[in-house]
């Protein structure tokens, strides 16, 4: 017999189990056309971009793949991380946060970002797979690209607030002379932009209760805290004469330094200028006072705003520690593709000049016992939830704002 072997078979005539079977029942559609997974995400772009300088060499080193797909994966979340920091500070720019309910919206987002970011330090792991030897085999093939040429993270790192006076020469020269034409003006253009550090510094200006004439805070806290110490002098000297006492008594000299610091106006000045602090005085304060009523209601939100802030700080320490590590275990001391000192370079990016927000971390230093913050009373001391002014991604209507502030 020839021809097809099925030719003249009976079609399968599915049984009553298979013809009950639930997860069965489901229609095709993209046999109806419109667009399918593959076109949607543009794989054939995405799929096609892992080109092997060895192979293109001649000699095709197989981890070479790996080092690609890795850096290509940093770079599209560092892309989305600057999706939504953009978002992030268009609420702020276009004063939405003043509807209390795009908190939530601008929490979510950073939280987003902190997430992203833990992916990213924990995909060092998989780099590491490799070993030295390994990236040995096709590391010439890279000169002159480097990490550094990384224009994304440069953006990520200004948009936030990394202070450009802070930053860590790039072999003694400023870190944009690395980048020419558009990528210069696009970076150029970054920095001229409000960060968000900026932005966040002028929120907390606005936080309900250090108005001098309403609750007032900020004068009710100094006011506690020297009473406070005023009160443990009185019982420390009371003591007998002790090393104890006399130990005791240093640790109480030192914490009034500090809190004379910290309600002196022009010692936090002294410090703005010589970048030890970067919020403004009023912010510092409206800080402050968020992480002392973070159980409050109306705090809580924000309070976990300035968790997450730091949580950011944190991880891109994280980030560029673990960088660090890495190119140490890979090249050892030699001189980075890009012309760096390499491993040395990237060491000194390590350090607080670094951080944004360092003067949230900074905020325990200031924190009292429960007894000393000023007591909020619920019934007389309402602080604003929202402002007049509505976003139109809530309401099916929106009313116009003008710049006041709450």
């Amino acid at each position: 017999m020839s021809g097809c072997p099925f030719l003249g078979r009976k079609r399968h005539k599915p049984s009553q189990a298979e013809e009950e079977d639930e997860s069965q029942k489901g229609i095709n559609k993209a046999t109806k056309g419109g667009i399918v997974y593959g076109e949607y995400l543009q794989l054939d772009k995405v799929l096609s971009a892992q080109v092997l300088q060895s192979q293109q060499k001649g000699n095709k080193i197989h981890d070479e793949h790996l080092f690609i797909v890795t850096h290509q994966a940093y770079e599209l979340w560092f892309k989305h991380i600057l999706w939504e920091l953009d978002s992030v500070r268009d609420l702020f720019i276009k004063n939405h946060v003043r509807d209390e309910r795009n908190m939530l919206k601008v929490v979510s987002r950073i939280h987003r970002i902190t997430m992203i970011f833990k992916l990213l330090v924990e995909q060092f792991a998989v780099l590491e797979t490799m070993t030295a030897l390994d990236f040995f085999d096709f590391r010439e093939y890279l000169s002159p690209a480097s990490g550094f040429q990384s224009l994304q993270f440069h953006l990520l790192e200004a948009k936030i607030g990394v202070a450009d006076h802070l930053r860590v020469p790039y072999n003694r020269r400023h870190y944009r002379d690395s980048f020419h034409g558009q990528e210069s003006e696009t970076l150029l253009s970054s920095e001229q932009e409000a960060t968000l550090l900026q932005l966040v510094e002028q929120w907390l200006e606005r936080t309900p209760g250090l108005e001098k004439d309403g609750f007032n805070f900020w004068g009710k806290l100094q006011a506690n805290i020297e009473e406070g110490l005023k009160m443990e002098k009185h019982k420390l000297e009371k003591m007998e004469d002790s090393e104890a006492k006399e130990d005791l008594l240093a640790d109480l000299n030192k914490q009034t330094e500090v809190f004379t610091a910290l309600f002196d106006p022009e010692r936090h000045e002294h410090l703005l200028s010589k970048g030890e602090r970067r919020l403004s005085y009023k912010a510092l304060q409206g800080a402050l006072m968020i992480n002392f009523y973070r159980e409050e209601p109306r705090f809580q939100v924000p309070f976990q705003l300035l968790t997450a802030l730091m949580e950011i700080d944190m991880l891109m320490t994280k980030w560029r520690y673990n960088h660090v590590c890495t190119v140490h275990r890979m090249i050892g001391s030699k001189a980075g593709t890009g012309g760096s000192s390499g491993y040395q370079y990237l060491r000194s990016t390590v350090s607080d000049r670094c951080k944004v927000f360092g003067d949230l971390f900074n905020l325990a230093t200031f924190l009292v016992p429960r007894a000393w913050v000023p007591k909020l009373n619920p019934n007389i001391h309402k602080f604003p939830y929202m402002a007049e002014c509505y976003d139109s991604s809530y309401n099916s209507y929106s009313r116009s704002c003008d710049s006041k502030d709450e």
